[in-house]
């Protein structure tokens, strides 16, 4: 299964951009795929999650342009081929 990652501004450092994912075929799930991204972030992942390898709840992410809440994301199966998660730093400004 291939899914698509975009990551934004520093998260784009981290993880690089035009990112996609081979992972095994049916039923992977978002926990899946944040695990994947923990183990690619390496020691500079500590921006994108906490020390328990946890998705840091400034982070933003999102399944075919929809915020996911932090209550569905492990829990959500992606279609093969046709999502793409996107993970963005915390917006300010005016």
């Amino acid at each position: 299964m291939k899914i698509r990652v975009k990551a934004f501004a520093r998260f784009r450092e981290i993880l690089g951009s035009g990112l996609t994912l081979d992972l095994p075929p049916d039923g992977t799930t978002m926990a899946a795929v944040l695990a994947t991204l923990r183990e690619r972030a390496g020691d500079e992942g500590d921006a994108i999650f906490d020390e328990t390898g946890v998705l840091r709840a400034h982070v933003i992410l999102m399944r075919n342009g929809k915020r996911i809440g932090k209550i569905d994301r492990d829990a959500l199966v992606l279609a093969d081929g046709g999502d793409e998660i996107a993970l963005f730093p915390p917006v300010a400004g005016g």
